[in-house]
């Protein structure tokens, strides 16, 4: 029988490629267990990216999740890991050195064991000082190699970069191969090359299945000395997320591995409570296009985490592309022609801006120039006309050196605009921040909390927790959710239908004399500036809901029912109604 091959469960990613929400803390809570009684998985991916940022979003506390759902790996001594953007940590933009070395403090402390470092351009200078803070915390830190595949990206290109993440005290080493479009045999020389020249070193396999090559390449980097694979389970595997771990068991075992047996009893409870998650809330945030495998994904390198993104981003633009073709007497484009003309246009813009990995934040960045451009040509004004300060520090090298050559129309045009390129370690450009946190802490009467998790929160994600402690990010959520919830159920009614179902369960708010309408009044005899409250807002009986200034100059108060929350608004801000007209419907809480 050949080597033992142990796998890992990307939980947290198989929610991250699909869809814009995370599972709640309760969800979490309850598949645990089952995960445990499955009894293939010897880790199980717990936190990072964007999993605290969208708890925050969601109005939930990303601490209270993650210890939750560590805990009981914990205890089984099941291994958890998190993903750690390097110099961007678990953000999209630089973090100072003081909250990055927090940050290894507060999740160890917070159940995790393994922190994956990576860099979106594999610059080194960003991932080791990591690898020490974590090694300090306690933790034991995975260096990571991003694979792509271009003329720069070549095997002794990644052998050199694992080399010095291992010299610098990485005790395993990741190949994330995030848009899966890592060759197979390539990937399985690499794993050979880094195992040959470290035997000790555990190498871990990370491929999402976009493009259809993940499974080849699995095989290839086993039979080539890897340790670890991450998979997926279903519902959610396969598409733009990992395959899933029954097949990857199968083919393995075939080849003769020796791999754990699966609890397929605890795989069916899992994959019904993780349907469930979706049934509940989370499917209004999924594009049914991320199920489907797509070869286009060869051509434009674009990583399945972020496809759920690019395709919300595709939707708005797609409209306005469409305006300006109808003026010009144009044929309008599908849904189809825009990806297509996207992927075109990012091959195009990837070789310019040095090909960085198309990876977090990276992938974003040359995908905004990409989208961006596909505007600004349909408006005649040419490319790279909008690009803003990220895009640009990615250029400049203010997040690191690119692998390969800016091209020259982009170093003039950054001399024409006065940008400056920069080959400075990019971690000496930020001052350290948890002093003037600390201070915002103690003049809003917040709590550290356990293990100063929640300064670091603050520290991490100032903007989500300020609204998360606000209670506005709850708020917004729920706008959200009830506006996904309307389009779902548009989709499957007429406007008739979804007007009589929306109004079946709500309260009419009617207007009792004609005027203007208005949502605030400053009590002084004139409306106060004001938008438009979001749908989804909670109002109490009794509850002003509007303003109408009458005929006669009076402001009129308009109460809001017997509240609930607000599902639609029939008028805007100014508008004229008449006696008898709906403003708006109040849905009530069902008893």
């Amino acid at each position: 029988m050949k080597k033992k091959i142990q796998f890992s469960l990307v939980y947290r990613d198989m929610w991250q490629s699909s869809g814009k929400f995370q599972p709640r803390k309760d969800q979490l809570e309850r598949i645990a267990p089952v995960i445990i009684d499955m009894g293939c998985f010897a880790r199980v991916e717990t936190n990072g990216g964007a999993f605290e940022q969208v708890n925050l979003l969601a109005g939930e506390n990303p601490n209270d999740a993650v210890r939750a759902f560590c805990k009981p790996f914990n205890e089984v001594g099941i291994k958890t890991h998190m993903l750690d953007r390097g110099l961007n940590a678990l953000r999209m933009y630089p973090v100072p050195d003081d909250v990055r070395a927090m940050m290894y403090r507060v999740k160890h402390a917070q159940g995790v064991d393994i922190p994956r470092i990576f860099d979106g351009l594999n610059d080194v200078r960003n991932i080791i000082p990591s690898i020490k803070w974590a090694k300090e915390a306690g933790m034991t830190p995975q260096g990571t190699l991003c694979i792509t595949t271009s003329p720069v990206h070549t095997l002794e290109y990644y052998a050199k970069i694992a080399d010095q993440e291992i010299e610098a005290g990485a005790e395993e080493i990741c190949l994330k191969d995030m848009a899966g479009i890592g060759q197979p045999a390539f990937l399985g020389k690499l794993t050979k090359m880094i195992k040959e020249k470290h035997p000790d070193i555990i190498i871990e396999y990370h491929g999402h299945s976009g493009p259809g090559l993940s499974m080849a390449s699995i095989l290839e980097v086993c039979n080539n000395g890897a340790d670890i694979i991450d998979t997926a389970m279903e519902p959610l595997s396969w598409g733009k997320v990992h395959p899933d771990i029954i097949s990857v068991l199968s083919m393995l075992k075939n080849e003769g591995f020796d791999v754990p047996e699966i609890n397929m009893n605890a795989y069916m409870k899992a994959r019904a409570l993780t349907q469930e998650f979706i049934d509940e809330w989370l499917g209004y945030f999924i594009n049914p296009g991320n199920k489907i495998m797509s070869s286009l994904l060869l051509g434009c390198g674009l990583p399945g985490g972020m496809m759920g993104s690019m395709m919300s981003d595709l939707g708005p633009i797609k409209n306005t592309i469409n305006n300006l073709r109808k003026k010009k007497g144009e044929e309008e484009l599908s849904m189809d022609d825009m990806l297509v003309k996207l992927f075109d246009e990012v091959t195009y813009v990837w070789p310019r801006v040095g090909y960085p990995p198309l990876v977090t934040p990276f992938s974003q960045y040359t995908k905004n120039i990409a989208l961006m451009n596909l505007l600004t040509m349909e408006q005649g004004k040419g490319r790279f006309v909008m690009m803003d300060d990220s895009m640009w520090g990615m250029i400049l090298g203010k997040s690191g050196k690119v692998p390969g050559t800016i091209a020259p129309e982009l170093v003039e045009l950054a001399k024409q605009q006065g940008r400056e390129f920069t080959d400075a370690d990019p971690h000496t450009l930020l001052k350290n921040a948890l002093d003037d946190f600390r201070k915002e802490m103690d003049e809003n009467g917040w709590e550290y909390g356990q293990d100063d998790e929640e300064l670091f929160e603050l520290a991490m994600h100032p903007e989500q927790y300020r609204n998360y402690k606000s209670g506005q990010a709850k708020k917004n959520f729920l706008a959200d959710l009830q506006k996904a919830k309307d389009e779902k159920l548009g989709s499957k009614l007429s406007p008739e239908q979804l007007a009589a179902f929306k109004h079946a369960k709500a309260d009419a708010i009617v207007a009792p004399v004609k005027g203007q309408l208005f949502w605030e009044f400053n009590g002084e005899g004139e409306c106060a500036p004001s938008v438009e409250p979001f749908i989804g807002k909670e109002y109490k009986e009794g509850d002003v809901f509007c303003y109408i200034q009458a005929p006669w100059g009076e402001f009129v108060e308009i109460p809001a029912a017997l509240g609930g929350k607000l599902v639609e608004i029939n008028a805007k801000q100014g508008s004229k109604v008449s006696k008898g007209d709906t403003i708006a419907y109040i849905e009530r809480e069902q008893n």
